[in-house]
């Protein structure tokens, strides 16, 4: 079910195409901030070339940019540039905008059902974030 769910929001259009490692990259950016690339490894399933790979091509596209960081000059810190941090906006408010009209075709139990059950996410949410 829970895939059924994620499959829907995981297809919304986006003004540009990305694939999945894409956006997980870009929504990992947005929560956390800037991340050495050895950090991002550490939450996106992806082998270090294909990273490598992939964080070039967002700072290609201008979505990811590099800068030093100030605790290692030898390493970098990857954020997202501003028209990432939009594009991440943008995916979110079309989310948003999808779901409200998903819920509005429940009933009032539904509703109620449902409102009682986000802390329970919210729990669950953060069980996976601390979870390796």
């Amino acid at each position: 079910m829970i895939e059924d769910f994620n499959t829907i929001f995981i297809r919304l259009p986006s003004v540009r195409r990305l694939n999945f490692s894409a956006l997980s990259v870009l929504h990992t950016l947005h929560r956390r901030g800037p991340l050495r690339l050895t950090d991002l490894l550490a939450t996106e399933q992806l082998k270090q070339p294909a990273l490598t790979s992939l964080v070039a091509k967002l700072e290609q596209d201008g979505l990811v940019q590099r800068r030093p960081d100030p605790a290692d000059g030898r390493a970098s810190l990857l954020s997202l540039t501003s028209t990432g941090q939009e594009l991440v906006r943008s995916r979110h408010t079309n989310r948003v905008t999808k779901l409200t009209g998903l819920v509005e075709q429940l009933t009032p139990e539904e509703r109620a059902v449902l409102a009682g059950s986000i802390d329970v996410l919210h729990r669950l949410t953060a069980l996976a974030e601390d979870t390796p």
